[in-house]
């Protein structure tokens, strides 16, 4: 029993040094990447908090993939792997739900209203956040083409967002991405229409491509996708 516990521990310090190891890797890049950029976020010098929302959640799944797997069990698995990294270096972080929850109003009634309702809720909870910075964690799917994948990045109108968004995508692109994408203003999306702290939305990946869902069932994918899009964001917050 005694050396089966030394053997974990030993694996389990193992992999958390590994885990800052890499942390500490992108980290460095993403704070390179925006200091060349010159980007600030947050007032005075400090008082910014990261909001973290794990899209869907509840009645509303989102995206499922052809084996099944649901686009809001990722979103909040790789959400809760921030916030694990927040605590770990101190960034102050708020999340928009830790279950697998939605946060419709008791009176809305049919589907529709509650999907509705939810997302009115998330934009209220991200801009009563003072000094927020918000990041929605999504995954993406494009069934007619399945082939399709990588992770990309959107953003809100509101100053730093557009900067915000290019720095995660630059890091995603070097980290994870076969092939790079771009940035984009997302037009169209509620949740960053309605924001009104610099936001941005992560599709992590295609639940459409059988092997970016593969990967993204994984915890060590989850891990990785954590630790870039929380490392350059963390690089953005001043």
């Amino acid at each position: 029993m005694f050396l089966t516990f030394k053997k974990w521990t030993a694996f389990y310090l193992l992999t958390l040094l590994l885990l800052f190891a890499g942390f500490a890797a992108i980290l460095w890049q993403g704070s390179a990447i925006n200091a060349s950029k010159n980007l600030t976020l947050g007032e005075g010098g400090g008082g910014t908090v990261l909001v973290v929302d794990p899209g869907h959640g509840g009645i509303d799944g989102g995206a499922v993939a052809a084996d099944g797997t649901v686009e809001a069990q990722i979103n909040l698995a790789v959400a809760l792997q921030m916030e694990e990294l927040a605590r770990l270096v101190g960034v102050d972080m708020e999340m928009t739900r830790r279950e697998d929850v939605s946060l419709h109003d008791s009176d809305a009634g049919t589907v529709r209203q509650k999907k509705a309702s939810d997302l009115k809720n998330r934009a209220a909870l991200a801009n009563g956040v003072p000094g927020g910075v918000l990041v929605s964690i999504h995954q993406n799917s494009l069934p007619q083409v399945p082939s399709v994948s990588g992770a990309q990045v959107f953003y809100n109108t509101v100053a730093g967002s557009q900067e915000l968004a290019e720095a995660v995508q630059t890091v995603l692109n070097e980290t994870l991405n076969a092939r790079p994408k771009e940035a984009k203003a997302g037009s169209g999306v509620y949740l960053l229409e309605h924001s009104q702290i610099p936001s941005i939305l992560v599709e992590c990946g295609f639940l459409s491509n059988p092997q970016e869902t593969a990967l993204l069932c994984t915890p060590e994918y989850q891990r990785k996708l954590a630790v870039s899009v929380f490392s350059s964001v963390r690089a953005c917050l001043r």
